[in-house]
């Protein structure tokens, strides 16, 4: 299981190779009506690009949804063969959780 920077991380690429596609159609579009061998070249490498690009956004997209559907299964079985034990954890942070909220407001005059 991935760190909460990895996921940060992940997030930021997919977020970033979004953008990069949006722009790479925009300027596909703006181009589209300019001739000349070597446009036609770039236009061609940067479909190639796009196309790639959308494939690689797309395979990471099944591999997370893949990882998080197999983690919460893990965790729903882990709460129906355990159900006492969550509740106590549940218990526990919430009291800790009240404590330090109670605690912080009664330093504050």
């Amino acid at each position: 299981m991935g760190t909460t920077a990895d996921r940060v991380t992940t997030d930021k690429v997919m977020a970033d190779l979004r953008v990069l596609a949006t722009d790479m159609e925009e300027l596909l579009k703006a181009t589209a009506g300019q001739t000349g061998q070597q446009v036609a070249q770039v236009r061609a490498r940067a479909e190639e690009s796009l196309t790639a690009v959308k494939a690689r956004v797309a395979a990471l997209q099944q591999t997370a949804l893949a990882k998080t559907h197999v983690v919460g299964r893990a965790t729903d079985d882990y709460v129906h063969a355990n159900p006492w034990q969550v509740i106590a954890a549940g218990a526990i942070a919430g009291l800790v959780l009240g404590f330090v909220l109670t605690r912080g407001a009664d330093s504050h005059p």
